[in-house]
């Protein structure tokens, strides 16, 4: 990744969080990522001014409380947090959820390889492509270091 600002996973499923954590380890990604299991909680961290903003999301779809469709369109009529980048990474291959994304103003959608080493070459390809990718000045992330972190329910 081009910033070391963190990356923020919306994320309930604990294995899917861990194999993404273990890819961006794998991968020399060393941004700090920060995981979230629902929307809602993706919400309240974005708009906690205390909180470093993400340099990306990685948002699956299917959670509960607040799905990944419901939390994009949230986000993006938020004029403080909707030109964060967007990539879902999910398991549907549903063409109502790609529409949906796309109408919302998501930036990728990824499906989420069954298998581990596709899934490190997807998230390969993720990483080369969004350090190629030109973002204006005032998206990117100011340079800081941080632990890794897991937000809570608060």
């Amino acid at each position: 990744m081009r910033s070391i600002g963190p990356i923020l996973l919306v994320e309930d499923d604990n294995v899917d969080a861990m194999t993404v954590k273990r890819a961006l380890k794998d991968l020399d990604i060393s941004n700090p990522l920060i995981r979230v299991v629902n929307g809602e909680q993706g919400l309240r961290y974005l708009r906690d001014g205390v909180n470093v903003k993400p340099c990306i999301i990685l948002l699956d779809l299917n959670m509960p409380r607040m799905n990944g469709v419901e939390f994009l369109r949230i986000m993006k009529d938020d004029p403080e947090i909707r030109n964060i980048p967007v990539v879902a990474l999910t398991t549907s291959r549903a063409d109502q959820d790609k529409l949906e994304c796309f109408d919302h103003g998501i930036a990728g959608y990824i499906v989420k390889p069954a298998d581990y080493n596709g899934f490190l070459n997807a998230m390969g390809i993720f990483n080369r492509y969004w350090t190629l990718s030109e973002l204006p000045d005032a998206a990117e992330t100011k340079d800081v270091e941080l632990d890794e972190a897991v937000a809570t329910d608060r």
